[in-house]
Order: C-alpha cells, then sequence, then structure tokens
C-alpha cells in the first residue's frame, strides 16, 4: 500500500509507503533491505518516500531518474556524512568517498591506469592466477565457491595493482577486509553506531584487521617507491604520474590503494560467485559457455585477443550482475533543495538509487526473476533503456575499474569453465544478503562439488 505524500505545489508528488511512527523502515532497512526496496519500486513505482528514523530516504528506480541524480544535477549531491563517517576510518579520502576538488584530482590521476588500453596488459596475469587455483581442486572435492573467488580476486588485485604475490596470504588479508568492510556495514546501517576509536569487542576487531591490512599495503607502497623502474602495475604507475606538478602524498597513495584493494577484490569475487551459483542451476547454460569456450581456445588458456570470440560467456557474467549487482544500491546526499524530473528533494535528503529492485523491474527485464544471458546480446543490449543497467553506477563517479572488472570477470569465467564444472551441494537455502559486507554476499558458504572435465 503507498500513500501520497503531497511535497511542494506545482511539482509532482512523491509517494511514500505505510511506516512505523517514529522510527519509519529503519528496522526493515536494516534486517531485510533488499526486500523492502522492491517492496517500494512495486507499491510506489519510479520512486518513493520512506524514512529511516529522523532521515527522509527517497528510493528512485527508474533509468530518467538514475541520469537525473547521477548525471544533470550530479553536481547538487555528494556522499553524505553518514558515508564519510563510516568510510573514513578505514579508506581515509580514498576515491569512493573523497569530494569535490580532491576526488576531481584523483580521478584525473588514476583514471589512465583504468582505460582499456592499459588494464589489457593484465589479462595474462589474470589468466595464470585461474589456471593456479583450479589446479588445486581435486574432482569431487567440495569448495565454498565464494571463499575461492575471494583469494583469487584478491591475487590478481596484489598483482596487477601492485606487483605483489599475495596469494599465500589470501586467506588472511580476504578476512581481514571482510572484517573492516562488515564494520563499515555497521556504521551505516545504525543511527549511532560504536565509533572503531571505542574499546569495545566489535571495534577492537575491526582496528586489529585494518592494522593488517595497513601492514600489507604499506610495505606495498615502500617497495614500489624504492623501485619504480619500468613497472606496469597500477601503483608504480600512479607514483610516476603528476598533477600540477606533484604527486600523492603516502597517506594519500594508502587511502587510493585500500580503496582499489578492497573494491578491486570484492566486487568481482561477488559478482563471480553468483555467477557460478547460477551456472550450477542452470546445466544447459553452463554447457553452451563450455561449448563456447572450447570452440574457440581448443584446449589452450584464454588471451585478451580471444575475449571478443566469447560473447555468452560475457553474457552470463553481465546478466548475473544484474540479477545481484554487487553494488546493490547507490546513495547520495542533497547539497540543496533541487528536483529531480520534476519531483521535489529536499536539502539533506538522501536519494537512493535502487539498482537491486530497477534491475528487477518487469518494465525493463521482462520474466525478471529469471536468469537468461540473451538480455545481453548486442542487440537486445541496446534495445534497454540507457541507465536500466548499472553494475557500475553512472555520471562522473561511474566506477572507476568497470572495464577492469569486466575484463577480469570475463577471463576467469572462460579460463576456469575450460578445466571445471560446478554442481551445488543438495539442500542449501541460498539468499543474498547485504549485512555481511558492502556487497550482497550469500548470507551463507555456497558449498559446491568439483567435477573436473577431460
Amino acid at each position: 500500500m503507498s500513500i501520497e505524500i503531497k511535497e511542494v505545489p506545482g511539482t509532482k508528488n512523491i509517494p511514500g509507503i505505510t511506516e512505523t511512527p517514529l522510527v519509519g523502515s529503519m528496522f526493515k532497512h536494516n534486517n531485510d533491505r533488499l526486500n523492502l526496496y522492491r517492496h517500494v519500486a512495486q507499491d510506489c513505482g519510479d520512486i518513493g518516500l520512506m524514512h529511516y528514523g529522523p532521515f527522509r530516504f527517497i528510493q528512485i528506480s527508474s533509468p530518467d531518474l538514475v541520469r537525473s541524480m547521477l548525471v544533470e544535477h550530479a553536481a547538487d549531491f555528494d556522499k553524505g556524512d553518514g558515508m564519510r563517517k563510516a568510510f573514513q576510518p578505514v579508506i581515509g579520502n580514498g576515491l569512493f568517498i573523497s569530494d569535490g576538488a580532491l576526488h576531481r584530482q584523483q580521478r584525473k590521476l588514476m583514471a589512465p591506469s583504468f582505460q582499456p588500453r592499459h588494464i589489457v596488459s593484465y589479462a595474462d596475469d589474470m589468466v595464470r592466477y585461474s589456471e593456479q587455483i583450479q589446479q588445486g581442486w581435486r574432482d569431487g572435492q567440495v569448495v565454498d565457491i565464494g571463499h575461492e573467488m575471494t583469494q583469487l580476486t584478491m591475487s590478481i588485485v596484489g598483482k596487477v595493482l601492485f606487483d605483489a604475490e599475495v596469494f599465500t596470504e589470501a586467506d588472511e588479508l580476504g578476512a581481514a577486509m571482510s572484517t573492516v568492510l562488515s564494520f563499515v556495514n555497521y556504521s551505516l546501517s545504525h543511527l549511532f553506531p560504536i565509533p572503531m576509536t571505542w574499546p569495545v569487542p566489535r571495534s577492537n576487531k575491526a582496528r586489529q584487521a585494518l592494522a593488517v591490512l595497513d601492514r600489507r599495503i604499506n610495505q606495498m607502497i615502500a617497495d614500489r617507491r624504492a623501485n619504480t623502474g619500468d613497472a606496469n602495475d597500477f601503483l608504480s604507475v600512479l607514483l610516476r604520474a603528476r598533477e600540477n606538478g606533484s604527486g600523492m602524498d603516502d597517506k594519500q597513495l594508502r587511502d587510493e590503494s585500500l580503496t582499489l584493494f578492497g573494491a578491486g577484490h570484492e566486487t568481482t569475487a561477488t559478482a563471480l560467485t553468483w555467477a557460478w551459483y547460477l551456472l550450477a542451476q542452470h546445466s544447459e547454460i553452463f554447457a553452451k559457455v563450455q561449448h563456447e569456450v572450447d570452440t574457440v581456445l581448443q584446449g589452450r588458456t584464454p588471451t585478451y585477443a580471444d575475449l571478443a570470440q566469447l560473447p555468452y560467456t560475457l553474457q552470463v557474467f553481465k546478466e548475473a550482475m544484474r540479477l545481484y549487482p554487487p553494488a546493490y544500491a547507490v546513495s547520495r546526499v542533497a547539497l540543496k533543495d533541487c528536483n529531480l524530473d520534476g519531483y521535489p528533494i529536499k536539502k539533506q535528503d538522501i536519494v537512493i538509487a535502487a539498482i537491486f529492485a530497477m534491475h528487477r523491474r518487469p518494465e525493463y527485464f521482462p520474466d525478471p526473476e529469471v536468469f537468461n544471458p540473451e538480455r545481453f546480446t548486442p542487440e537486445n543490449e541496446k534495445q534497454l533503456p540507457r541507465y536500466a543497467y548499472l553494475p557500475f553506477g553512472a555520471g562522473p563517479r561511474i566506477c572507476i575499474g568497470n572495464h577492469f572488472a569486466l575484463m577480469e570477470g570475463h577471463l576467469i569465467l572462460a579460463t576456469l569453465a575450460q578445466h571445471v564444472t560446478f554442481d551445488l551441494v543438495s539442500g542449501q537455502q541460498v539468499t543474498p544478503d547485504p549485512n555481511k559486507t558492502i556487497t550482497i554476499r550469500p548470507h551463507a558458504p555456497i558449498k559446491m562439488v568439483v567435477k573436473r572435465r577431460s
């Protein structure tokens, strides 16, 4: 049921949902936010109003409104104090959370390192690590596919971004990153979160995990400063970069490095976990991927040049990110009174682009619950409204690593599908849980049986 909320005369009205007095939708948002987002989209349509305690949350889930906020009115919004308080104790002023002139300067410095012409050189390392991890899987072995994908993507990020071999440290670093991201999620999900500096168990655990990450990241920075040479990794390129005659100091390098180390593995690992889960449930689609891979590669390892000949494999990855977008929502805080396509937004309103809900709206994706990679054939993709599919955000803050992530996911799926098929262990109840970290990991480990191919 939706109720009409009267706003400003002469403008469109924003419908709202029925809520609990005083707290609004706070408890639903904390405990079941994905279904809350879908409920708001179903009851209210393109835009809906809810409350998080005293704060106004305005949800948008249409391409036009997303474009209006993230592109046309990008300067009228920022990340907001809540996001900064949650993220800055962990990543400082890294690209994800910085705003204004600092964000523009840092993005200008970093963007060349993520252009397609530069990241092509990372493809061989992505394949090498993928080959390495599958060699350790025995036929019939049960694996936690999320754990395996986290270990793999973290190893790749460590190598291509920092030229560091972190494969043997992946478990320690992965656990540390999960801990600090869980703390960020806790901070975002509570009106009055306990700060990381307080001597309580949750904060103590987060500080210890952050110390593990800081120690390794700072060592990477020190190693690169001591010997940059002609290395092609991200950190070396960044150290050579200059903006107005000066580069980043070690503090900013640490912030950006930790941001990319975290985001660069967490989001791709989550997307791949869901991709294998979906493939394991749809054997005919899995077989089609393997047929494409076998036909094109003829048993050799893939290269970047092969990707153009593996379109169906990429369609699978894109469809997995439609159903389970790692970044399931994008939030902004209004810096002033404004409007989005005629809907009034007040200063300090929190506007949420509910990507998870938009990706499941039948207006844009017929039979939205169905796993159908054919949605992303070139012909069908062209028919989608622009901004209806938003796994990497949009506008001036679009994910800087979008090309990197697509290439990585494409190569990993192709490489592993050559060697193995995954079967789901029976009896599992798998649901997405946005409360574990800042992405939508499964609520419990997804157990899969490895079946090695001849």
